[in-house]
């Protein structure tokens, strides 16, 4: 049974939402202070918040703003204000409908099962998230195999990649030359481990701030490389 939080300081209109919720199967939780439903929104697990704007406490917009940096749960705005600045920064705040007051129960109740359908189907798409490593300003999309170091796009040959993604998933673990070029290189290269030091600083140029004092790769002098974190 999905669960729904309405944040509404009206009562008649709260639970003229929660009974029309209700008889749809729908599990539904009341507040009518802004502060304690978002503690509420950001505490529990709701499958979808049906958010007033003018509230005691805090207002709809600044709940939005807040609960949007930490969750993806579909909002409803259910508003008596009606004016199109108020709609437009409503949904640019991340919310994902707006209705404005009076409304009519039965068609927000086909909205929240529209919304709860499209975000299940977004999280239940089967489409895995890209695996991502990310140290220090230092990011790393090992599905899409592209870097960035402080938001800048670097662009790294598949040696290069696949050697920084190694030492990154494997952080403070020293590895010799000979280690590197049997993990990265394999079978398709022969002989001359010195490929690896080349490549260490081709990477040592595209993510290091200054190549003199790495903060990523470290050299272990007479041993190898590691990768600090």
């Amino acid at each position: 049974m999905s669960r729904i939080l309405i944040i509404e300081d009206e009562t008649s209109i709260a639970e003229l939402e929660r009974d029309y919720l209700e008889l749809s199967d729908f599990e539904v939780e009341l507040e009518e202070d802004g502060s304690k439903g978002l503690k509420r929104a950001l505490d529990e697990d709701f499958d979808l918040m049906i958010l007033d704007l003018m509230l005691p406490g805090m207002d709809g917009f600044e709940i939005c703003k807040k609960f949007r940096e930490v969750k993806n749960t579909p909002i409803m705005i259910v508003s008596a204000k009606k004016e199109d600045i108020d709609k437009i920064r409503g949904l640019g705040l991340g919310a994902d409908d707006y209705m404005t007051k009076p409304f009519s129960p039965s068609e927000m109740v086909a909205r929240v099962k529209a919304h709860l359908a499209r975000y299940e189907r977004l999280i239940g798409s089967g489409s895995p998230e890209n695996e991502v490593i990310e140290i220090r300003g230092l990011k790393i999309d090992r599905t899409a195999r592209r870097v960035w170091i402080n938001g800048e796009e670097k662009n790294f040959t598949t040696k290069e990649f696949d050697l920084l993604t190694f030492l990154a998933q494997n952080p403070n673990h020293v590895y010799t030359k000979e280690e590197l070029f049997s993990k990265i290189w394999d079978m398709e290269s022969v002989g001359d481990i010195a490929t690896v030091t080349v490549h260490i600083k081709k990477i040592r140029e595209k993510i290091e701030f200054n190549t003199a004092k790495p903060q990523y790769i470290e050299t272990i002098w007479g041993v190898g490389y590691r990768f600090k974190v």
